[in-house]
């Protein structure tokens, strides 16, 4: 039976599903990137290469802020943003979904469908206030495992009140509560509140929140998050059984459904073909832009960032 891998890797994690023909998840993996997206891919084939054949995966797709790069690695079929991919696995969980609230490790965003379609959506701008990155940080400046988080805020009636427009400002805020005394679980509640407030006041400002409402993305696993975003929409919040790993599922859902009959993919071991990165600025006029290059073992390279194709024609 032919399969399908989706990987959706970002800052924080490098997400990997298997699907089948009819799509159904057969198999998942959530690492951390540890600031190496790259290793963390080639750490996911190498566990994934335990467990099935290379001549098994019929197509692979790849999503997430570092798919172009990941997608030169393993030789992606398809590479496409994040909202698509998200979008199409939500629809695929809950059909009649009508919201989508993803937040990630870097950043965050809301998708609205009406129908099945795409009709609107919304990404964070510069501020990282509510992602992942920002709720490991405080996990580890409180001395907490950022799995706990969710018990912590669920654990007390009362919150401490923290400004969530930034993140200065809340760890800021979170530093003075402590100072007079506040308890760690109403310090995180609170940060839940502020985190949920800021999202509804900035992502997802002027949009029309309707249920269904899927809250997926790693910060699904913070129940204290999705208790925040209940009480602040009035609304139930669902999280999806797969949540961390949406984005994944709905690469490979788009590489299932990718039209090259023949894959490009380079398969499960290349995660044993040495790799490297390097950058540099190409001078061939003013735009002077920063283009990547990866090497694939010895003989292989490609290049991505440039404005005119010239170096990925040179792949």
């Amino acid at each position: 039976m032919p399969y399908y891998l989706g990987i959706d890797t970002g800052s924080v994690s490098a997400n990997f599903a298997v699907i089948d023909e009819g799509e159904n998840l057969i198999d998942s993996l959530y690492l951390r990137t540890r600031g190496d997206p790259i290793g963390a891919v080639k750490r996911g084939l190498s566990e994934l290469s335990a467990k099935f054949s290379s001549n098994l995966m019929s197509k692979v797709g790849v999503t997430g802020s570092a798919r172009e790069l990941i997608g030169l690695l393993v030789g992606a079929d398809i590479v496409k943003n994040e909202i698509t991919a998200h979008a199409l696995a939500a629809i695929k969980t809950h059909p009649e979904v009508k919201t989508v609230i993803e937040i990630g490790g870097q950043d965050s965003k809301i998708i609205i469908i009406r129908d099945g379609i795409v009709v609107d959506f919304a990404m964070n701008t510069v501020c990282a206030a509510g992602t992942g990155s920002f709720l490991d940080h405080q996990a580890t400046r409180l001395g907490i495992p950022i799995e706990d988080f969710g018990d912590y805020a669920l654990s007390t009636k009362n919150s401490a009140r923290i400004a969530g427009r930034c993140t200065v400002f809340a760890e800021s805020d979170m530093i003075h509560k402590q100072a007079i005394g506040a308890g760690k679980g109403e310090i995180i509640k609170g940060l839940c509140e502020a985190l949920a407030r800021n999202y509804l006041s900035n992502v997802a400002k002027g949009k029309e929140i309707l249920s269904p409402i899927i809250f997926q993305g790693g910060v699904a696993a913070n129940l204290g998050m999705k208790t925040a975003l209940e009480e602040a929409l009035k609304q139930e919040v669902i999280i999806p059984k797969n949540y961390a790993v949406m984005g994944a599922i709905g690469a490979a859902m788009l590489a299932k459904n990718s039209v090259p009959s023949k894959t490009k993919f380079r398969g499960l071991d290349i995660f044993e073909t040495p790799t490297a990165t390097n950058s540099f600025d190409c001078d061939g006029c003013s735009n002077t832009c920063e283009v990547v290059e990866l090497k694939v073992g010895s003989s292989e390279s490609a290049y991505l960032g440039g404005r005119c194709g010239k170096w990925e024609e040179a792949r």
